[in-house]
Formats: C-alpha cells, sequence, structure tokens
C-alpha cells in the first residue's frame, strides 16, 4: 500500500509567504531606488543643458556685439550697450550676426535686451533697430530658476587691476550701471572694455562670466 501524500503544513505556508514577501520588499526598495537615482540623473542632466544652453546664447551675443547705438520706442537715442541696475533693464546691447535664411529685406544687426522676471531669466530681440511706438519685442524665457542678477562695468582696459598676485581681475571698483550721464546724449556714450555678469540660481549657486567686448 503507498504512504498517503503529505501537504504543507499551515506553518510552512507562512514562512513560505514571510521570506517571499520580504524578497520582493528588498527586490522593490533596490528597483526603487534605481529608478529614482535615473529620474534624478535626468533631471540633473536636463538642468546642465539648460543652463550650459543660456551661457552660450548670452556667450554668443556679447560676442557679436557692435557699437551700434539705436532709438527707441520713444524716439530717445540709446547707446549701443546699456545695462545695470539703473537701467531699464538688466543688459541691452546691439549685436551682429543676425541669420537670414530667407534672405529678408532687413539688417544683420539686431538688438537684444536680457531681464529678470517672475525669477527667470528672459531675452528680448527686435525686428527692427530704431523701434517705433508699436514695436513689440520677441520674448523667450531663457532660464528658470534665476534669483538675482547682477553686472559689472570696466570702462577701459587702462583701469582694469589684478587681485593681488593671483591672475584673476579685481573687480569691486567696476562700475555696478552703464548708463547715459543725465544731459547727455546716449549715442555719445562709448561701450564698456568688459563687463561680468554673474547668476544666481537657485540649484547651482552663483555663476560668473567675464566677457572682454570686441575691440571699435
Amino acid at each position: 500500500m503507498k504512504a498517503p501524500s503529505r501537504g504543507f503544513t499551515l506553518i510552512e505556508v507562512l514562512i513560505a509567504l514571510a521570506i517571499t514577501a520580504f524578497v520582493s520588499a528588498i527586490a522593490y526598495r533596490s528597483l526603487s531606488a534605481a529608478m529614482l537615482g535615473v529620474e534624478r540623473t535626468r533631471e540633473t542632466a536636463d538642468r546642465s543643458y539648460e543652463i550650459n544652453r543660456a551661457w552660450m546664447i548670452i556667450s554668443r551675443d556679447l560676442n557679436q556685439f557692435v557699437a551700434r547705438p539705436i532709438r527707441d520706442e520713444f524716439g530717445q537715442e540709446e547707446p549701443a550697450l546699456t545695462g545695470g541696475i539703473l537701467a531699464n533693464r538688466a543688459l541691452s546691447f546691439t549685436r551682429s550676426g543676425w541669420h537670414n535664411p530667407n534672405n529678408r529685406p532687413r539688417s544683420h544687426l539686431q538688438r537684444v535686451s536680457y531681464r529678470l522676471e517672475d525669477g527667470a531669466l528672459w531675452r528680448d530681440t527686435w525686428s527692427v533697430l530704431d523701434r517705433a511706438p508699436d514695436s513689440q519685442p520677441q520674448e523667450v524665457k531663457l532660464l528658470e530658476g534665476v534669483e538675482y542678477i547682477e553686472l559689472l562695468f570696466l570702462a577701459t582696459i587702462e583701469e582694469a587691476q589684478a587681485a593681488g598676485d593671483s591672475l584673476e581681475l579685481e573687480t569691486r571698483n567696476w562700475r555696478d550701471s552703464w548708463v547715459v550721464e543725465p544731459g547727455r546724449p546716449g549715442g555719445e556714450m562709448a561701450p564698456p572694455a568688459a563687463l561680468q555678469l554673474t547668476l544666481q540660481l537657485e540649484d547651482w549657486g552663483e555663476m560668473r562670466r567675464l566677457y572682454a567686448l570686441p575691440p571699435l
């Protein structure tokens, strides 16, 4: 006669379920940590791309600076470059190299402005240099998460001083605004020799770039 088959006891089933649950919990935690790491890496990469792209556009614009004053929408002459804490916008200037793939009858020069609004850095451009009262800029949000923007201006190369024994420049005596003096026509104001632009980001902290403007 065959011996009766023996099944699992309740205790054995509970132990097996406990082991399965324990292994599943460990696997879930590992998978969750891996997915969280991938997501954070993706977010960091996206943020890095946005920041590098913003600096690339700013650098490209400043490297193509030209000393061409304009007239604003009120008919007032505005210098080729103006900016700082006393200016209407953080930084405004004229640049060359405006790409024209459709060969439209327009200038290759373009007026560019940067401003900070609602925690974001904006880039404004106009389709004409000398604006009419109804001229409207094309507004592009360049970078979010910006706490403040600061600019310093060096008037002439002769005023540049080294910071001690290092190769860095001393910028404490640089001007914090580059604006027209009262009673002086804007077109007669020469552009600075160099400027320092600082961005304070919510996540990456302070970032600073120094630009020597093209010679006249």
